[in-house]
């Protein structure tokens, strides 16, 4: 996993609704949280995005844009978006070349870890977690960011 104050890996990956969106995009108006997660639908992931879903008025407040990562197609993503009405975008990997290149893919190579990064304009990562099973720490780890981008504002 890319350790703390590493640059970010720029990328371009497609959205739920198929257009091509890059990490210098996503930082373009401010820090961003980047979460890594296995797969939509499943319980442990939906919790986690409904979690951030119900933080989005804070997050924005922060000025703190969110993107979540998994192996999915577009479809499935925009699927999983509207059902639970998330309201941030969601990068289909399906290739798991970004994945990859972030260090989160689970052990030997198959399925993805549950991890999330807070990375600065300067595609440098301020802060990041790893709890596969541990959703909870994912939300405080959120909870964290949006506190420290208030006090920094």
């Amino acid at each position: 996993m890319l350790a703390v104050g590493a640059r970010a890996p720029e990328f371009t990956l497609p959205d739920a609704d198929g257009q091509a969106t890059s990490l210098s995009n996503l930082l373009r108006d401010g820090p961003l949280i980047l979460y890594f997660y296995p797969a939509d639908f499943t319980p442990g992931c939906t919790r986690e995005a409904c979690q951030i879903r119900d933080l989005h008025a804070e997050l924005d407040a922060a000025g703190l844009k969110v993107a979540g990562v998994s192996p999915q197609s577009p479809e499935s993503h925009r699927a999983f978006r509207e059902k639970y009405k998330l309201p941030f975008t969601l990068l289909s990997d399906v290739d798991r070349f970004v994945i990859k290149m972030y260090g989160v893919q689970g052990p030997f190579g198959f399925g993805v870890r549950r991890a999330t990064f807070l990375i600065d304009q300067a595609r440098h990562i301020e802060d990041s977690i790893v709890a596969d099973f541990r959703i909870g720490e994912h939300e405080a780890f959120v909870r964290k960011a949006i506190a420290l981008s208030v006090h920094s504002r």
